[in-house]
């Protein structure tokens, strides 16, 4: 019985992952004035969307387009490019996103560095294809915009999703998973801040085959179950040193989108801000969903602790497995 238990667990679980593990990733949108009245644009599409669903994206009659976009595949996204000529400069002009066909669903995050060193940042939540390049933003706009980046990043990072939920499941109490989150939290701000400020620096490639790594590390503790391991007695030291690493992930994102010259603080803090309000909100869902495997409401399927961390360890851990070897034989190609 309990067998059946666990795999009918695991089996939701492996069903629902390829949703899971679908590269949300965001469309970036980069433009940069060359002059007072040139600008390059360029945008970046996972490479998960199909060519033939590529977004083409334009800007308002303000500018008139120079050449004709080019699209190609670098990497794991797609990579387009266009010149524009903005007389009149780029304030107030729109930035028009056209998808040939249905849209994926995809966050855009918008970057537009003005002529006058000025930069500019937006965020598009699906559904939304058109934004209006605004003046030199006010401070709580840059607060509320990194905020959501901040938001957004966590929810679509489901390898830092993942090592969270399984933190949990090693901490077991209240008391031991804030001491633990709260380790990983300050691992992370700390070379979060020392990255994006160029301060500290490590190749993004190998730093995700370590988080990915990370991961399979955790689930091997939970499935072999031996709590006198430092992992069991000290989560908070294993959950520090790794989020040391996980703040390079963070830092990725934000040296693609870029920070404001003159409100780097504000922008660095609410980024900061954002993910942490994500994780909380991710951690109580993760101890909600355990009470309720634990509750009577469901008798036939409970769990217990134990039953649930090898549950969930399993699916996750093959997970993971996958990443790091992708991302190793990433290397290379």
């Amino acid at each position: 019985m309990r067998i059946r238990k666990l795999l009918l667990i695991g089996l939701c679980f492996l069903i629902s992952a390829p949703v899971f593990c679908h590269d949300l990733r965001p469309i970036f949108i980069d433009a940069t004035q060359n002059s007072s009245e040139s600008l390059l644009l360029r945008w970046k599409v996972p490479s998960t969307v199909p060519r033939g669903q590529i977004p083409i994206v334009s800007l308002s009659d303000g500018c008139q387009p120079q050449t004709q976009p080019q699209t190609t595949l670098r990497g794991d996204s797609y990579q387009t490019e266009n010149f524009y000529l903005c007389q009149n400069g780029v304030s107030g002009q729109i930035l028009q996103l056209n998808f040939p066909g249905s849209n994926p669903s995809l966050t855009t995050v918008i970057r537009v560095q003005t002529y006058e060193g000025i930069l500019l940042s937006g965020l598009l939540p699906p559904g939304e294809l058109a934004w209006e390049i605004p003046e030199e933003p006010e401070r709580w706009e840059i607060a509320i915009n990194y905020t959501e980046l901040g938001l957004e990043h966590i929810w679509l990072g489901w390898d830092h999703l993942m090592f969270v939920a399984l933190l949990v499941l090693i901490a077991r109490t209240g008391k031991r998973t804030l001491i633990t989150v709260t380790g990983f939290t300050l691992a992370h701000s700390l070379t979060l801040a020392l990255s994006t400020l160029n301060i500290l620096a490590l190749p993004i490639p190998a730093v995700e085959a370590v988080i990915a790594l990370s991961i399979v590390f955790l689930a091997t503790e939970i499935v072999r179950s031996n709590k006198n391991t430092l992992t069991f007695r000290y989560p908070v030291l294993v959950a520090s040193s790794f989020g040391l690493l996980h703040g390079f992930g963070f830092a990725s994102v934000l040296r693609e989108v870029g920070l404001p010259s003159t409100e780097l603080p504000t922008a660095l803090l609410f980024f900061n801000i954002g993910v942490e309000i994500g994780q909380i909100i991710f951690v109580l869902i993760i101890f909600g969903a355990i009470l309720l495997l634990r509750s009577k409401a469901l008798e036939a399927y409970r769990l217990s602790r134990a039953h649930t961390g090898i549950a969930t360890a399993y699916p996750v851990g093959t997970i993971a497995a996958f990443w790091t070897l992708e991302r190793i034989l990433a290397f290379w190609t």
